[in-house]
């Protein structure tokens, strides 16, 4: 086969959010595949750091930087009658140096990571396309708006993001989402499914990085009493805010009432001004943004997801439970791993006073520590295991045949 043009809304270095590790390991898949020419964006200055990285894979690789403001895009959104997630992730310069690779190399596949990088496939492209929407992004806002979030402008971005999510499962040759019951998700809003060949490809996870024994406890938790809850994730991200200004305000006081120093605690990258506005409140810590998150998980005695909206594979789950952590989450926050309630992990809804009990019968087990903790290990080294998770990714890329027709 010829070489593979793979196209990314971040650069996919360092692997340190949801959408940049799934990223990552698709490249390194792809690269052992055939040699591949990525186009992706910048935004932050670890994203232009992690260019180097990027070389030493890629054959070749253009890194546009994505500077446009959110009021810009929303401007250009409502000219061109267009989902805002398109326009914020357009860039003339990407634009042309794909156009250009396709014209100088021997492309034989365009592999597209999430919807907003499908507007760079030209029409005429004559080869393979295959779109990793990864999660079905048209029902996340349509969730926003439900929950009452700006609900003009997400009901709009989720009409206007399933038009074109439809018109990407029209185009590809095939199209990747994260779990089986997003390909339901996806299907299920399809006009016509029968022309759309979808396919479910998992997350994995770095075991060998994700490895209690290569950890040490973070010092300043670990001398206090606890019992300690860690909730990692994008600060910033509408869903993971909700969730923790949720735990802050809901349930950490119930639980405090049974484990009087209990302490919440909320490391991630850019936590929004609500959030650290409960910082030094008793029981209440926010970390920000870290080097690593894995001694937080070391120490923590349970790691919480209590997401209300949740789309697709969560990763942070999958990490608390390669550390053999116990994780409290939501059916919501579950979707995608099928681990068992109760043996791997603590589903339950987004209510106090259950989740409370749950945590409390947890804690109160001298053994479940370990019992629980050994099991979630072993469930994710035994089904997300990163090159078992990417292998029809092979298969779908490698796949020949008669070349789509784009007209």
């Amino acid at each position: 086969m010829g070489d593979i043009l793979f196209l990314a809304h971040r650069v996919p270095f360092p692997p340190n959010r949801g959408d940049k590790i799934r990223a990552h390991h698709l490249l390194k898949k792809l690269a052992k595949i055939a040699p591949v020419h990525v186009g992706c964006l910048s935004e932050t200055a670890e994203d232009k750091a992690g260019q180097n990285e990027l070389a030493r894979i890629a054959t070749t690789c253009c890194v546009a930087n994505r500077s446009k403001s959110l009021v810009l895009a929303g401007v250009e959104s409502v000219l061109a009658g267009k989902p805002v997630s398109l326009t914020a992730f357009h860039s003339p310069r990407l634009e042309k140096w794909v156009r250009r690779t396709i014209a100088e190399r021997d492309i034989d596949t365009i592999v597209v990571f999430s919807g907003q990088m499908g507007q760079y496939v030209p029409e005429d492209f004559g080869g393979r396309v295959i779109i990793d929407l990864c999660d079905v992004d048209s029902a996340k806002f349509e969730d926003y708006a439900r929950a009452g979030s700006r609900v003009w402008l997400n009901e709009r971005e989720g009409r206007l993001l399933a038009r074109e999510e439809e018109r990407l499962g029209k185009r590809a040759d095939a199209t990747v989402l994260i779990s089986d019951d997003e390909a339901k998700l996806f299907r299920g809003r399809l006009s016509d499914p029968s022309n759309v060949d979808v396919h479910a490809i998992g997350n994995g996870i770095d075991a060998a990085f994700f490895d209690p024994a290569r950890v040490d406890p973070q010092p300043e938790m670990a001398v206090r009493p606890g019992p300690h809850f860690v909730f990692t994730g994008q600060m910033d991200y509408q869903p993971n805010e909700r969730a923790a200004l949720w735990v802050i305000e809901q349930l950490l006081p119930t639980i405090r009432h049974c484990f009087g120093t209990a302490e919440f605690h909320v490391v991630g990258r850019s936590p929004t001004a609500e959030i650290l506005r409960h910082d030094g409140r008793p029981g209440v810590t926010v970390w920000g943004e870290v080097p690593d998150v894995r001694p937080f998980l070391a120490t923590a005695d349970i790691a919480l997801a209590p997401l209300m909206i949740a789309r697709g594979v969560q990763n942070k789950v999958l990490e608390a439970m390669a550390m053999e952590r116990a994780v409290l989450l939501t059916p919501e926050a579950a979707t995608g791993i099928s681990a068992t309630d109760g043996e791997h992990w603590i589903v339950e809804q987004a209510d106090a006073e259950a989740m409370t009990r749950r945590a409390a019968a947890y804690l109160g087990d001298p053994g479940a520590k370990a019992r629980m903790g050994s099991a979630a290990r072993r469930f994710v080294l035994d089904h997300h295991d990163w090159d078992a998770m990417l292998a029809p990714l092979e298969m779908l890329v490698g796949a020949h045949g008669e070349a789509r027709d784009a007209a």
